[in-house]
């Protein structure tokens, strides 16, 4: 068994952030959809322009809304206006084609890639 990539949302930016909450990583419900998390999964994200990376769990934010939002003690990491890569893992012993998608600047979807 291994951990194979599963999901990728690749280049979104972070639209909000939040430190009054519990912690977790905010990202809009068609996004998800699109390329298989689900809300409450641990998923790795990792900050383009500063280099960070952290795990935390998802939750839905508003479909179409374009939000990616921090929550809670990762807004010390990864800032409004950051671009991240969000990415699911499925520990398995068979190969699996990665769902990818890559959004614009106002993380709407763009392509599969």
């Amino acid at each position: 068994m291994r951990w194979i990539l599963r999901s990728k949302i690749h280049k979104a930016i972070v639209t909000g952030e939040n430190l009054n909450y519990v912690g977790s990583i905010g990202i809009d419900k068609d996004l998800i959809k699109k390329v298989g998390i689900l809300a409450g999964e641990k998923v790795l994200v990792v900050d383009n322009t500063n280099g960070a990376r952290l795990e935390t769990y998802v939750i839905e934010e508003a479909k179409n809304s374009g939000k990616i939002i921090i929550y809670g003690s990762a807004c010390h990491l990864i800032k409004k206006g950051d671009e991240i890569i969000i990415m699911g893992f499925e520990l398995t012993g068979k190969r699996i084609k990665p769902k990818i998608i890559l959004v614009d600047k106002n993380n709407k979807f763009v392509k599969f890639l």
